[in-house]
């Protein structure tokens, strides 16, 4: 069985890198996370022009008809590249609640969305329009008001609701959690991929004593046991994105086990490459500790890797009594 990305997945990933590097350098990045509104509003219609909103949004509501797999493609890219904008809060969170009117709207890039995860904060409370609210099954569609928070990372602020009523929505929230923990997870691979080429790089080409300091295994191991983490994140995320795609009863378990393990490793990832690059790596002029802090940010939302481990640890324990 063939496991690689087809030609289609590889050509929508070449497109994302390419308008992303383009579009979102790390001086950009950092502009605009030091700005009020922390993101660049016209993006939104940039990404829905690209059709990056609709992705997995039926054709009959405007969107591109194709799966979740193809949306890891880009939660990936966006992690790579740091973009500030609800487009995890929207895409990864809140889709799969809204009806076709509501899905219609954001394919064309006219709504911005958020969710709260089990009354959790709300992600980009501050730059999106409305916000799902979960209630016993039931999701309801909130006003995007109230208190906006600083979180470790500026371009992706938490909020707390000012009121939790609003209109049902008629989606199906049943498999919320588990799509958000595998957009993170795809996300995570992305952040931690970048820190690794950013370690790499400098190895090559800093030099002491006449030789890259690559070639000290102080060094090089510290890379290559970023690599081994990242490869393996890289399966589990994409596991965890074939399931939500193909609505797989392994999903929950393959998503919490990406989440939890891509998380740490992005983390681990960007503490390693921090160290590698010594003086420059803890300066605010690098970019690699906007990268360390959005990796913070994955990691603590929606439950930590003990957490995720503990969901793991229930399912498999739940399997073998049955």
């Amino acid at each position: 069985m063939d496991f690689s990305l087809t030609d289609e997945q590889q050509e929508l990933r070449t497109q994302a890198r390419g308008f992303l590097a383009e579009g979102y350098s790390p001086e950009r990045v950092a502009e605009l996370a030091d700005s009020e509104e922390g993101w660049d509003p016209g993006s939104w219609q940039e990404l829905a022009e690209l059709g990056w909103l609709g992705v997995s949004i039926p054709e009959e509501h405007g969107g591109a008809g194709l799966g979740f797999v193809e949306e890891a493609v880009l939660f990936e890219e966006l992690g790579r590249a740091l973009y500030p904008g609800p487009y995890f809060a929207t895409v990864g969170l809140a889709l799969p609640a809204l009806g076709p009117d509501e899905l219609a709207e954001v394919a064309a890039g006219k709504a911005r969305w958020s969710a709260s995860l089990d009354g959790s904060p709300v992600p980009d409370l501050g730059i999106v329009d409305r916000v799902v609210v979960l209630e016993n099954g039931d999701a309801h569609a909130v006003p995007a008001l109230g208190e906006v928070l600083e979180t470790v990372d500026s371009t992706r602020r938490l909020g707390r609701l000012e009121s939790t009523d609003g209109t049902p929505l008629p989606g199906d929230v049943s498999g919320l959690r588990t799509r958000a923990l595998a957009a993170l997870a795809a996300e995570a691979l992305g952040v931690g991929d970048l820190a690794l080429e950013l370690g790499v790089e400098h190895a090559r080409t800093r030099q002491q004593f006449g030789k890259p300091i690559g070639v000290y295994q102080a060094v090089s191991h510290k890379l290559a046991d970023t690599f081994v983490e990242m490869q393996l994140a890289r399966s589990l995320a994409y596991w965890a994105a074939w399931c939500v795609a193909e609505d797989d009863p392994q999903a929950p378990v393959a998503a919490a086990a990406a989440k939890g393990y891509a998380a740490d490793a992005a983390v681990a990832a960007c503490e390693r490459s921090i160290q590698i690059l010594a003086g420059i790596g803890f300066t605010w002029e690098h970019p690699l500790h906007r990268y360390y802090k959005r990796a913070l940010w994955i990691q603590a939302f929606g439950g930590s890797a003990a957490a995720q481990r503990a969901a793991v640890a229930e399912a498999l324990l739940a399997a073998a009594v049955v």
